[in-house]
């Protein structure tokens, strides 16, 4: 069953189309993630279920309520942990907690045990005294999404949640999304880091200026580039021949050179990389750097976008 419907959603800002016409559905107990980088248009897609911004165009139904015609009712259900820390830096986590639980409308009792449950998942439990300003960056990272599941939602929307801490903490914080999925939480995660999405994410959509440029299972969007290995040469005096030439090569399948850069599927990438070479020094190409990659998202969205998730 879908808790999320996403349907033609667009924003514009003036002439700047940040989210562009994209549809997608989230299905019960998923951890679905939005994979592109900065500017890509997943804090926006966000801020819009979260009804935050209103879209332009288009609608989305959260647990079969409009973003558009019932934010009030989408926000009751939805759990939203954003890039920002949203806490009080000198009340302590407890009070923080308190203060977010009041602004659900839950009574005191019903906070006081809800709080206690949610510092022990986020691990807190012994600073849940101290004010928030004597935490450290990860800390408050853990508390802000402490603070998103006070009131038990439905469905979680974290947007970037690891930007900017260490790597201790940030195993910390994944290690907290899978065992909020375990317990049955649906979750929608945006990041720019690939490696988090393969590992988290039962499905995935790749953004790019503002669009969704391919959806699917990490497997299936393997399948973009054809589950095979990709030889990537960064190279000068490109010759006008190479395509030409490295498509004489046994297993080379695919050949596609842009810019810079020449591209090369194979399934067997590492074997026939001295021939690819020996080629390319026949024609003169100034070889700067070579790289056999197997397949994974950075390569599909290399391979969609000529360029880097990161650049």
């Amino acid at each position: 069953m879908n808790i999320v419907e996403v349907k033609n959603l667009s924003k514009k800002y003036n002439s700047n189309l940040a989210v562009d016409n994209i549809s997608f559905d989230v299905k019960e107990g998923e951890i679905f993630g939005l994979l592109g980088p900065n500017g890509a248009g997943k804090s926006t897609t966000i801020s819009m279920l979260a009804c935050l911004l209103e879209p332009t165009s288009g609608d989305a139904f959260i647990d079969e309520k409009s973003v558009r015609k019932d934010p009030m009712g989408v926000k009751k259900v939805i759990g939203l942990i954003p890039q920002d820390i949203a806490l009080y830096p000198t009340l302590s986590a407890k009070e923080n907690l308190h203060f977010w639980g009041k602004m659900y409308g839950l009574s005191g009792s019903v906070i006081k045990k809800r709080s206690r449950e949610i510092l022990e998942i986020v691990g807190l439990s012994e600073r849940a005294k101290d004010r928030i300003d004597t935490y450290s960056g990860g800390m408050k990272r853990r508390i802000n999404i402490a603070a998103g599941l006070i009131h038990r939602p439905k469905l979680i929307m974290l947007d970037e949640p690891t930007v900017g801490i260490d790597p201790q903490t940030r195993i910390n914080i994944l290690e907290t999304v899978i065992n909020l999925n375990k317990m049955g939480m649906t979750i929608i995660y945006t990041s720019h880091y690939m490696e988090e999405v393969e590992m988290l994410c039962n499905r995935i959509a790749i953004m790019n200026e503002g669009k969704i440029i391919a959806m699917g299972t990490k497997d299936e969007l393997r399948m973009l580039v054809g589950g095979k290995d990709i030889i990537r040469i960064d190279a000068t005096d490109i010759h006008p021949r190479t395509s030409e030439t490295l498509d004489t090569i046994d297993d080379v399948d695919k050949i596609k050179i842009i810019k810079n850069q020449i591209e090369i599927l194979s399934d067997y990438g590492r074997r026939v990389l001295s021939s690819v070479i020996s080629k390319l020094n026949e024609l003169d190409v100034k070889i700067d750097s070579v790289k056999v990659q197997e397949p994974d998202l950075e390569s599909v969205f290399i391979h969609l976008t000529g360029k880097s998730l990161r650049e």
